[in-house]
């Protein structure tokens, strides 16, 4: 199955709340973000780009391959810090550019090139990626993003509820769940470089601010999401110290 071309844009800021300086920690004796654009180039990308606003955070990937796009500090998502990459690299309005946030390390490379497809399959002019949610725990945490589709493939809807609600079984049992279908949204997204400036622009939704779900801006405007089941399983982020100890134990078993 062929590939279309594609950038992978990698947003990193110093700032992150839980765990800041989160992209210069170290994981295997190098900062966290140097293990994620290897990963990036990996894929095969036509650029690999690192979309920051710290020079240090510029400097522990010198030397790499990647473009370094120095971006505002007041950017409020990695999609703002992306649409000014855009404007400031002149992408062409088609170009699929990927956005991979700068706490995967082990993002599968499978992972990138099945984004770009979903995107280039579709008219729509953004995608991302699903997993099936095979235990309980997970469908009712609300900290595992759902999403259900359209018999299409394309989103219909993105959730932390439990969602499709199974009507007669999880109103009586919530332990033996799920059943089928049942997703886990992956936040990789592919978009067309075009719609990067489209979505900044967006008003914030309604449903986004009940959800702190960005991406539900973009079903409430009418635009389409197109969604493509992951081809391996793909690993959590780090968002905290005890992620970090586990990705570190993770990277000393391999």
């Amino acid at each position: 199955m062929s590939t279309p071309e594609f950038i992978v844009a990698i947003p990193a800021r110093f700032g992150a709340s839980r765990l800041p300086g989160k992209p210069l920690r170290l994981l295997g004796g190098e900062p966290l973000v140097r293990h994620v654009v290897r990963r990036a180039l990996a894929s095969g990308a036509s650029q690999v780009v690192l979309a920051t606003d710290d020079a240090r955070i510029a400097e522990a990937v010198a030397g790499q391959g990647a473009t370094v796009c120095m971006t505002s500090v007041d950017h409020a998502s990695g999609t703002d810090r992306l649409a000014e990459c855009a404007s400031q690299l002149c992408w062409p309005d088609d170009a699929v550019v990927l956005n991979l946030q700068g706490d995967e390390p082990f993002v599968p490379v499978s992972a990138l090139r099945a984004a770009a497809r979903a995107l280039s399959e579709s008219a729509a002019p953004m995608a991302t990626l699903a997993a099936a949610i095979d235990d309980s725990a997970s469908l009712f945490d609300p900290n595992v993003v759902k999403v259900v589709l359209d018999a299409s493939g394309h989103a219909l809807y993105f959730s932390r509820a439990p969602i499709p609600w199974h009507r007669d079984r999880y109103a009586r049992d919530q332990v033996s769940a799920p059943l089928p279908p049942c997703l886990r949204h992956i936040g990789l997204y592919a978009y067309r470089a075009g719609f990067l400036a489209r979505f900044q622009a967006l008003p914030v939704g309604r449903l986004e601010q009940l959800e702190a779900l960005e991406q539900l801006r973009v079903l409430e405007a009418g635009y389409r999401i197109a969604v493509a089941m992951s081809p391996e399983h793909f690993p959590s982020g780090i968002d905290t110290e005890e992620d970090l100890a586990r990705a570190e134990a993770s990277l000393r078993a391999a």
